[in-house]
């Protein structure tokens, strides 16, 4: 299994609707392209000194072609879809293998 990892930074300005946004239009879209079987969001509670609000969102897929498929297929339209927040927000994604895990 892996996990596709985005991490945002979004202004203060722009926050409530784009975190609407996310929750109500881009995950949804996200996990519509059949390519990652569950999404988890979450926020980052460190104040960063930029400002802003940080999320982490992490969307599991089967492997590590499934991604690929995901960023020939799909990635290109569906982070245009950003574009109306753009100049409010830096991320940075990073794809992670989970090698472990456990339940207590």
């Amino acid at each position: 299994m892996y996990i596709y990892n985005v991490t945002i930074n979004i202004e203060e300005t722009v926050h409530e609707e784009w975190l609407h946004w996310m929750r109500k239009e881009h995950i949804p879209d996200m996990l519509a392209t059949g390519k990652f079987s569950k999404a988890l969001m979450t926020k980052v509670l460190v104040n960063e000194e930029m400002g802003g609000i940080t999320y982490s969102v992490q969307y599991t897929t089967s492997s590590k072609e499934t991604l690929q498929q995901y960023y020939s297929e799909d990635a290109d339209r569906l982070r245009a879809e950003s574009q109306r927040f753009a100049g409010k927000f830096v991320a940075f994604r990073t794809e992670l293998e989970i090698v472990s895990e456990q339940n207590g």
